[in-house]
């Protein structure tokens, strides 16, 4: 790896610390990849709640516009990390008291302990994600670093394929293995956030800033006001990405829906369709990481949106052609077929596009403000776009609600390609 990359001391360790914190992690997701279909299928939650499930994933991230100069202010940022680890990872070992009878999750109590162990869970996130863009944008060159994050993540996703199959098969022998899985998964993740915490802080010995914290958070509000209005192609490229979050946030939880009221799946056909993409990703995301790094990242974010269309297009026509068989306990739909293919070319541009797509728009200083911008923005859209596409399936049944998901993608690809254009026309006119 170092010799074909040529990568520097701080690179080669940097490289192994967030090799091993994404191998841990891959554990993790493996897991909580099916976790809003255990929550459907054996904790028997409501359509809503499972929308609010998956809201809370995201919408977190809307208070990074307030905390962005707290961790601006941060000095010990290896300290953070291990408290938010701590603080956020550990209540999941409450679930391990959770009863393993369906009867007992007629009581709604239990539904409303998972979703407030999990908003607990994903509030750390606001913490983590904009110091792993900081530490590696520091400590990576600047084209090395599409490299080397495909490397890591293709290495992620092994891991993920591997427990989400198992999971799987093993949640059909018992609904309620849960119980004891996610408590090991909860600590596992602490245990990755420390090894996250040992990647090198360029600026330990930076002074802090003496304005007071309200004057600094209104300072950073302004700041990010700055940039959307100042940074013309990053203000589109997140445009483009408000209406990708909105068709991908309004489309994911009635998916899942689909496949338990719609298709009747088990829990290994599940597990197939929610991992077996992962298999084209891990081909392809050295690929594609070169790729983000030798062109403009509008261009790259067309391509990714262009793909996630098409693999909610496949699981719109399954009701219209229903044909499958049977392999080994997994339901095989012809059509969904399809799905995992552009599914898995999804997959490998958008974890690339969406973790690091943000700091090829800035300075490597800035990519920890740019990117709790990204995450903020990511939040703001989470306020209504998964519990609407709940309503409108409710409403409109499942076509519509993926036809008007589509709508909003191709929508998001001519933006990026027109701004994109626009810029090189300005260019050449200079």
């Amino acid at each position: 790896m170092s010799f074909q990359l040529k990568l520097n001391s701080d690179e080669r360790s940097t490289f192994r610390l967030h090799l091993a914190y994404m191998l841990i992690e891959g554990f993790v997701l493996g897991v909580l990849a099916l976790n809003e279909f255990v929550f459907l299928k054996s904790i028997k939650g409501s359509n809503y709640q499972l929308g609010l499930l998956f809201q809370f994933s995201m919408i977190v991230f809307l208070f990074l516009i307030l905390i962005n100069e707290f961790l601006k202010r941060i000095k010990n940022r290896r300290k953070l990390l291990r408290i938010a680890g701590i603080l956020s990872r550990l209540p999941l070992l409450v679930i391990f008291f959770f009863p393993n009878n369906e009867q007992a999750y007629q009581n709604s109590t239990f539904h409303i302990v998972f979703l407030g162990l999990f908003l607990i869970y994903f509030a750390g996130n606001i913490f983590i994600n904009p110091n792993i863009n900081y530490l590696l944008k520091s400590n990576y060159t600047h084209s090395n670093f599409g490299k080397l994050y495909s490397y890591a993540t293709s290495s992620n996703k092994i891991v993920m394929l591997v427990v989400t199959f198992i999971y799987g098969f093993v949640l059909d022998i018992d609904n309620y293995i849960f119980t004891f899985i996610i408590p090991i998964m909860g600590i596992m993740a602490i245990v990755s956030v420390f090894v996250l915490s040992l990647i090198p802080q360029p600026e330990e010995g930076r002074l802090a800033n003496s304005a007071g914290i309200f004057s600094s958070v209104s300072s950073s509000i302004k700041e990010m006001r700055d940039i959307l209005v100042s940074n013309v192609p990053y203000r589109h490229f997140e445009i483009g990405f408000l209406m990708y979050g909105f068709s991908f946030m309004i489309s994911v939880t009635v998916i899942t829906i689909y496949f338990y009221d719609g298709l009747n799946l088990n829990y290994s056909s599940v597990a197939f369709y929610r991992n077996a993409y992962n298999i084209l990703a891990i081909v392809l995301l050295p690929y594609f990481g070169r790729l983000l790094g030798n062109i403009d990242p509008r261009r790259f974010a067309a391509l990714t949106f262009s793909t996630i269309a098409l693999y909610i297009f496949f699981v719109m026509i399954t009701d219209y052609l229903p044909y499958h068989f049977e392999l080994y306990g997994v339901t095989i739909y012809y059509t969904l077929i399809l799905y995992v293919v552009f599914h898995g070319l999804f997959a490998s541009t958008m974890v690339l596009l969406w973790n690091i797509g943000s700091a090829y728009f800035c300075r490597p200083e800035q990519a920890g403000t740019y990117q709790s911008l990204h995450l903020s923005l990511t939040g703001f859209r989470a306020i209504f776009s998964p519990l609407l596409g709940v309503l409108f399936y409710e409403l409109f049944g499942f076509t519509v609600t993926f036809a008007i998901a589509i709508f909003c993608l191709l929508s998001a690809m001519l933006l990026m390609r027109w701004s994109y254009k626009r810029e090189n026309k300005q260019e050449c006119l200079q």
